[in-house]
Formats: structure tokens, sequence, C-alpha cells
């Protein structure tokens, strides 16, 4: 088994091999680039270090949002053209759970994975590592920050922040949760591309046809828009 792990979702742009149990290979880097440009060369640049061949690949396994539109949907693109013409199978993880699934391992208590969506919101959800795997509390979803602390100071316990867009909310957050809220190291802010892998291990695949992101966003824009039309037609 050998996996290949896409992340372009965001900023961070990161690639991993995982063979059997062990990581063979993970490119990361953090910068405000053209993904579209540079994924296929460090794809290559990771296949070629690892001595592995496209016919040496057993699954594609990519973050699929939420995140940048643009950056989800080249990483989702490409992970969706490899597997169908490797004839393997793909998976589909959580941005926000890639980005919680490292810092959760060593964090008892809660972990929110914050990226910014501009205008006071953030994506978000809530995550807990528990029994050896990581879980999902609360979904992925839009919210405001001012929203999303109250909620999380209601629970009584730690959340630990992580991501790189934290310090543009990071008041926020303090002011509602006092020293309950806990914020990641520097070097925890990027998703790991190797826990990308790692989570879509197991899952089984999915249809490549019918693979679709989730922005999130563009979800609330359509329900809006039908509400709009619903309302439109009943006058």
């Amino acid at each position: 088994m050998t996996i290949l792990a896409i992340d372009t979702s965001n900023n961070p742009l990161g690639v991993a091999l995982l063979q059997e149990d062990q990581v063979i290979g993970e490119y990361i880097t953090n910068l405000k680039k053209n993904h579209s440009i540079r994924i296929m060369p460090a794809i290559q640049t990771l296949m070629e270090d690892c001595e592995k061949q496209p016919t040496d690949l057993t699954k594609i396994v990519v973050a699929k949002g939420p995140g940048s539109y643009t950056g989800v949907r080249i990483g989702v693109t490409i992970a969706k053209t490899l597997a169908w013409s490797l004839n393997i199978p793909l998976v589909g993880i959580s941005s926000l759970e890639v980005l919680a699934a490292a810092p959760a391992r060593r964090f008892e208590g809660y972990v929110s994975p914050i990226f910014d969506a501009r205008r006071g919101q953030v994506y978000t959800g809530l995550y807990r590592f528990e029994n050896g795997r990581l879980t999902t509390v609360e979904p992925d979803q839009l919210a405001m920050a001012v929203d999303w602390a109250p909620k999380l100071a209601q629970l009584g316990q730690a959340v630990l922040f992580v991501g790189n867009d934290v310090p543009l909310h990071r008041k926020v957050f303090e002011e509602r949760l006092g020293s309950k809220a806990i914020f990641a190291n520097p070097t925890e802010q990027n998703p790991r591309p190797a826990e990308l892998a790692w989570l879509g291990k197991d899952k089984p695949g999915e249809d490549v046809h019918t693979f679709v992101p989730n922005y999130i966003r563009l979800a609330e824009a359509e329900a809006k828009w039908l509400e709009k039309q619903g309302k439109t037609l009943n006058g």
C-alpha cells in the first residue's frame, strides 16, 4: 500500500507518501504562491526522491476543503485526475480535520482549527482525540468568530486553537475564553500532509466522478439563493 496525499486547500501546500505504516516522504511550504503551478512539480519531486512510480500508488487522499476556493479546486481536480487515470481509490478528508490532527494527539482537550473567511468569519469545527483516534465534536462550519467564541466558552474546558490565521482572531477568543484559550505553537500551524494520508489510510474510496469539494460558503450561498427564489415564487 502506497498512498499519495495532496493538500492545496489554503496557503500551505503539502504532499506526502505513506507506505504501509511509514511516512517515506513529505513536502510542505507555506507561501502565497500559485498552487496550480507548483503542485505537480512538488508531487514529481517527492515521487522521484522516494523512488516511486505512479503505478506504485494504491490510493489518493486529498484535503477537500473548506478553505480557499481556488486552492481546494486545484487539489481536488488533480487528485481526481490521478485516481481516475491510475484506476485507484480516491478519499477526501476535511481540511480542518487535517489541521487539527497533529496537535490533538498531544492535547487533552478540544481542538478548534481556524481558517480565516474574512469579515470576521472563520471556517472551523471542533475535534478531540479519544480512544486512539480523532473524533468530530462539532462539524465543519462557517461562523462569526464572535459567535464561535462564546459557544466554546460554554464547554468550560480548555480549547486549543490551531492554524496560521488564528492571530487574526486571537483577541476575540482570549476575551471570551480567558485562560481556557490555548494557542498552538508556530510549528503546529501548518496542516501535515502525512496526517492527511494517515486519516484516509483505512477509509473506503469514493466515486471519482461524483466526488466534490466541501466549500461550505458556496453551499450557504446556494441555500440563500434558493430561499430567495422561494420567496419570489411565493409572492
